[in-house]
């Protein structure tokens, strides 16, 4: 079966021929595989045999001036087209440091608001025409990648002590900014639906858990959040595709308001923060795909994580509707030995 395939087959709530496999290796991940033997250059998707997910990218930003402010060898502070300015460190693997926000209330968000127009330079034409043909071609899964909501506000924007107070004090440049950014999505990539590009689902990212918790009430996601999200996902089944959320953290609590406004597919079940994938399974497995779920912690341990795949995976690919990956990403103590291990296994226990 093609990657397209299984993944269809999963958001239907089938069995396939077994669970597609992906995943996101950390650049330091890629660089030690390519030293213990993958060849170089080659998509590491390829040397482990597993499914392909292409994405789509638009740029929304305020396209604010992106500049270098200084280069040292360690580190080099920018300045983002979202009006950040960031300490990006050379180390690998590394995560920049956010120093300043230019857009904070209500009326530095005017002004973002005001530069977010929707040239159509936004759009990656000459990529699409490049490769869109090849995808489909090749069965490959295609997903349009929004931005828009709560994570990527306080992440990219406008800092996550500036937001929560916001969302407290003054919720409505806030909610504006949720829903322009969701606006300029749809606006863009309904330019390259109608011009023949399809897509099989939009996904987007917004981490609204840590450990243990919720960064804010359900009340709260309810009254501020919680519509734009069903906007979101209203566009895409109106398109005739599905809706996955990308969502960091323990939101277990939430998952019922996601099921109600139509989310298929929630990613990516962080169960070091505390999602329960396996309950989750088995309370909700019939109304939502259930991506990711196996603990990245245990990845650099060969026996504890094959072991810990063949428990859970058996259980969350019944009667379809689950997708493989680990529960964040695959971080660089993952040796090429290991991956080969995770995968060889995946096959076996998400076999149908």
């Amino acid at each position: 079966m093609t990657s397209k395939e299984r993944f269809a087959r999963m958001f239907e709530h089938r069995e396939a021929d077994r669970v597609p496999i992906i995943d996101d290796p950390w650049a330091g991940t890629l660089r030690r595989w390519y030293r213990e033997g993958m060849p170089e250059g080659m998509d590491w998707r390829d040397y482990f045999g597993i499914d392909k997910i292409e994405k789509i990218n638009v740029d929304i930003s305020p396209r604010y001036e992106m500049k270098l402010i200084e280069d040292t060898p360690r580190y080099q502070i920018i300045t983002t087209s979202w009006g950040v300015t960031l300490k990006n460190f050379k180390e690998l693997d590394s995560t920049p440091e956010f120093i300043d926000y230019k857009v904070v209330d209500a009326e530095t968000w005017a002004d973002a608001k005001a530069r977010m127009t929707l040239e159509d330079d936004r759009i990656p034409w000459q990529w699409l025409k490049d490769n869109y043909e090849m995808f489909r071609a090749d069965g490959r899964w295609i997903e349009a990648n929004f931005w828009f909501g709560f994570d990527v506000t306080h992440s990219w924007m406008s800092g996550t002590e500036n937001v929560l107070i916001a969302m407290m004090e003054e919720p409505e440049w806030v909610v504006d900014a949720f829903n322009t950014y969701l606006d300029s999505c749809i606006a863009l990539f309904g330019r390259i639906w109608d011009a023949g590009y399809r897509f099989d689902a939009i996904n987007w990212p917004d981490d609204m858990g840590y450990k243990g918790t919720t960064f804010f009430s359900n009340e709260m996601y309810r009254e501020l959040l919680k519509p734009t999200h069903k906007r979101a996902v209203d566009w895409a089944h109106d398109h005739g595709i599905y809706a996955r959320l990308h969502s960091c953290g323990d939101v277990m609590t939430r998952v019922d308001d996601l099921i109600e406004i139509g989310i298929d597919a929630l990613n990516p079940l962080e169960v070091k923060a505390g999602m329960d994938p396996v309950g989750l399974k088995k309370r909700v497995g019939d109304k939502l795909v259930l991506h990711g779920g196996i603990n990245a912690v245990l990845w650099d341990n060969k026996e504890a994580i094959v072991s810990e795949i063949e428990r859970v995976v058996p259980i969350l690919k019944e009667n379809g509707g689950y997708i493989f990956s680990s529960d964040h990403s695959i971080p660089n103590s993952v040796s090429l030995e290991n991956m080969k291990a995770i995968v060889a296994t995946v096959k076996e226990a998400g076999k149908y």
